[in-house]
């Protein structure tokens, strides 16, 4: 047994215990899990969470357990159970080993096999038992070399984990379905060689209900063939479902580079991702994903994010800064020395977040766990009691026989097992493809009590990132010049401040703006350069003093008041005379208002909250549509904002990207981080929005309350269900393979009712990379 597990301590925790993950098989029903769980949280020291629909156990043991006592006890109680592999590099596996994708799943094809064969087979042993012209001489011995295999070989599964439940003295769902099936098999071998259903010519109507009749007369084979069809199909579609939800994890890990090219000895090596190390200095050219995180050594860069954060602008890199891997080296060339590879790096977290949700409980779930441990008991109770009730009030074997066999089949607690997990699966998963990224299941039910969200300005409601808001030219001077000549410079350069101005100069003009020639770069001050004829320079009056070119009072009249204003002002000179100022803001982003009124819509109050001064506060709140404002609060006062908050009775959501709203994310009852700002807010947060677009908050928290709303209506139909149909079958009323079809309905209905969440529509569209 592999001992590469991943072992982890949360910070907070007890720093005297870890948490292994175990993958668990072999289970068919939540009674399986719950089975496991009990045994697990029996050892001393060990507090154990296992979860039906994805097949692990979380485990918390001491700092010195060995893990391998978990694998020998998941064992002994009859099931199998691994240490997961060594963490995948994200972007690695384009190899058959590696790809999820494409690796096939061997349970998966195993149903469809079975699936498939008991179709073929049970269709026409159900045909001629419910149509009695279709009961030709010698029918039933047709319908018993047909029904043989589905019940022996399709159905095998069932009959093995009900003798490894028995040998430890448990039951499960397998239970009742192998008792069940079993029953109706060798009463019908009973009838057909003991008793008259063998005889030439035997038919017998199919009934909705039963009646009282001659119990060596009747056989079963539909009710043990069809039933078994039935919960085959419903494991089969319940398998499947599971698979497609993990589909938002697999596309997130495939965001990551597959190569590497890496210094070794002076030289450049090209390796596999998943050989890179902590401390290796890698190569990133123009167009490359970075490998891994890490920082960059040499070389400048503009760094283009979008596919993680949704950011449309490449951000400037140089030495001494931090990049992620799976982002777009834009332009130049750089050296990056990696500092987080595997599972540890930002993409791999990104991916585990979605991972730890699906893995989670939810207190509804965790009641139904409860009801589905001591379900399968007490339903053989009342199938026993049926009988003897039956048999006791006079009515023949076979009517007693069959109401059950029918309540066996019916009380099989698929549907409450599944109700949280699968919703939770798909719910989540539907999350990650919209850049939503829930941390644990609990979090749903904090999103139906938030009535209040407040909000950061710089990166939540401001785009964070430079924009041309204002061209002031000289006396003298044309605004359509200083635009164009100042545009067409610094377009020739990577910085964002530049980048800003050359993007705002030809959308103003709507021209191509014209070459540059003798292109220079003063670091730290600004460019210079010839544009039609004229030499142009942009940047701090420092730039221009070298040039020995003073600013008249009117420009720098301008510059002061857009400084004061905290503003950026960029001076413009060319042949040898100040031209102009240009200012440079974060600008509201385009959708901000838009959130504000989804967030009004969804019953929350919006408030802005900022260290800026509050006019400045004031006025983008008026932009966006937000009436309180909370100004001028210092980095470490935010979560005192927060606190005072639920002080008043409020049940506080907080969106945020700075590390000085980290406090504060963490402080309020829902925490949202937006996924373009800093891991200490991510890490703080319940939730992370991987794009920028505040619209993605509002999202969140509708996808949050369907997915809650969705658990709860399938918990509804699965106890509904159950309550309402075992008595019917105890009183004879349903046929045992209507009540196996029932059965297997309620499942694949609750797993349906899921799947509709993947249909989930956001207002930030899953393709939406750039604002």
């Amino acid at each position: 047994m592999s001992t590469s597990q991943t072992v982890s301590e949360p910070a907070g925790s007890d720093a005297a215990e870890r948490s292994y993950e175990l993958e668990i098989g072999g289970m068919t029903c939540a009674s399986c899990a719950m089975r496991i769980e009990k045994k697990l949280n029996r050892i001393d020291g060990v507090e154990a969470t296992v979860n039906y629909a994805t097949e692990k156990a979380k485990v918390r043991a001491p700092l010195d357990f060995d893990p391998g006592l978990l694998i020998a006890e998941v064992e002994k109680t009859g099931y199998t159970a691994a240490l997961p592999k060594p963490p995948v590099q994200p972007g690695a596996g384009s190899g058959s080993d590696g790809d999820d994708e494409e690796a096939p799943d061997h349970e998966l094809v195993a149903l469809r096999q079975r699936l498939i064969g008991s179709i073929v087979l049970s269709v026409p042993v159900i045909l001629m038992a419910m149509i009695p012209a279709l009961q030709f001489d010698y029918w039933q011995w047709a319908s018993l070399a047909l029904a043989s295999p589905v019940i022996v070989w399709a159905a095998w599964p069932f009959h093995r984990a009900a003798w490894m439940n028995l040998k430890h003295g448990a039951a499960t769902m397998d239970t009742l379905v192998s008792v069940g099936t079993g029953a109706a098999f060798l009463w019908s071998l009973y009838a057909l060689f003991f008793g008259t259903a063998g005889v030439t010519g035997m038919t017998h109507p199919f009934e909705l209900s039963v009646s009282p009749t001659d119990g060596a007369g009747n056989i079963y084979l539909e009710v043990a063939a069809g039933v078994t069809m039935f919960i085959l199909a419903g494991r089969y579609f319940e398998k499947r479902s599971k698979r497609q939800a993990g589909a938002a994890l697999r596309a997130l890990l495939e965001l990551g580079a597959k190569d590497v090219a890496v210094m070794r000895d002076g030289a450049e090596v090209r390796i596999p991702v998943e050989q890179l190390s902590v401390g290796d200095e890698f190569i990133v050219r123009p167009g490359e994903k970075i490998a891994t995180d890490g920082v960059i050594v040499s070389g400048l860069a503009a760094i283009d994010a979008s596919m993680l954060t949704g950011e449309s602008v490449p951000v400037e890199a140089g030495p001494g800064d931090a990049v992620t891997g799976a982002t777009v080296n834009a332009s130049g060339r750089i050296v990056v020395r990696a500092t987080r590879v595997g599972g540890d790096t930002q993409l791999a977290q990104m991916a585990k977040l979605v991972e730890d949700a699906q893995s989670g409980k939810a207190e509804v779930q965790r009641l139904a766990d409860r009801v589905s441990g001591v379900f399968v008991p007490i339903a053989i109770d009342i199938a026993v009691l049926a009988l003897g009730a039956w048999l006791g009030a006079g009515f023949p074997a076979a009517s007693a026989f069959t109401a059950a066999v029918a309540v066996l089949i019916i009380a099989c607690p698929c549907a409450l097992g599944l109700a949280t997990p699968t919703a939770l699966l798909v719910g989540t998963g539907r999350g990650a493809q919209l850049g939503i990224l829930i941390k644990g299941p609990e979090i749903l039910e904090s999103t139906r009590r938030v009535d209040t969200i407040v909000l950061d300005k710089t990166g939540t409601v401001t785009t964070g990132k430079m924009t041309l808001i204002d061209a002031i030219p000289a006396q003298g001077t044309e605004r359509s010049d200083l635009l164009r000549l100042a545009g067409a410079l610094e377009d020739a350069s990577e910085h964002p401040i530049a980048q800003a101005i050359a993007k705002g100069a030809s959308e103003e003009l709507d021209i191509d703006l014209p070459d540059v020639e003798d292109f220079r770069n003063t670091e730290g001050k600004g460019v210079s350069g010839v544009v039609d004829g004229h030499a142009v320079l942009v940047g701090r009056r420092s730039l221009l003093e070298e040039w020995s070119i003073e600013l008249d009072p009117a420009i720098a009249a301008a510059q002061a008041e857009a400084e004061g204003h905290g503003r950026t002002a960029v001076l413009v000179a060319w042949d040898g005379r100040i031209r102009g100022v240009l200012v440079v803001a974060d600008r509201v982003k385009p959708t901000s208002a838009e959130a504000i009124g989804q967030f009004r819509e969804l019953g929350l109050t919006p408030i802005l909250l900022t260290g800026d001064n509050d006019t400045v506060a004031r006025q983008i709140a008026a932009e966006v549509g937000i009436e309180q404002v909370i100004a001028e609060v210092l980095p470490g006062d935010k979560a005192d904002v927060i606190s005072k908050l639920q002080g008043e009775g409020r049940v506080v959501a907080m969106a945020g990207d700075g590390v000085n709203d980290a406090a504060a994310l963490a402080q309020a009852d829902l925490g949202l981080a937006m996924g373009t700002g800093t891991d200490a807010a991510i890490e703080a947060s319940d939730i992370t929005l991987v794009r920028g677009d505040l619209r993605s908050a509002a999202d969140a928290i509708r996808l949050s309350r369907r997915t809650l709303g969705t658990i709860k209506g399938n918990l509804f139909w699965a106890f509904a269900y159950n309550v309402s149909a075992i008595p019917l079958a105890a009183l004879g009323l349903l046929n045992p393979m209507l009540a196996g079809a029932a059965m297997a309905f309620s499942s694949v209905f609750v797993v349906g009712n899921s799947l509709r969440l993947r249909r989930f529509s956001g207002s930030v569209a899953p393709d939406a990379r750039k604002d």
